[in-house]
């Protein structure tokens, strides 16, 4: 599935919207973030040791991949969505 695919699925619309509501950013500015490779919102709360880092594993595909499809990662997607 490519990037494309990814964002247009139904579960991706609806963590993005949670995860926007979280950040207090609309859905569409931060799916064009993410598509652009950006992560401003995302990383802006963060320490500054741990926005590096989540900066380096989201230059990685496979390592993103490898923890989106974690049990906890996986449970951490229905806590947000409301276990849809």
């Amino acid at each position: 599935m490519n990037s494309n695919d990814l964002m247009h699925s139904e579960k991706s619309r609806e963590l993005l919207a949670v995860v926007s509501k979280k950040l207090g950013i609309p859905p569409e500015q931060l799916e064009a973030e993410l598509k652009s490779g950006k992560f401003d919102s995302a990383i802006a709360g963060m320490q500054p040791a741990e926005a590096q880092k989540f900066r380096q594993a989201m230059q990685n595909p496979e390592l993103v991949n490898k923890l989106m499809s974690t049990p906890q990662a996986q449970a951490l997607y229905k806590k947000l969505t409301g276990g849809k």
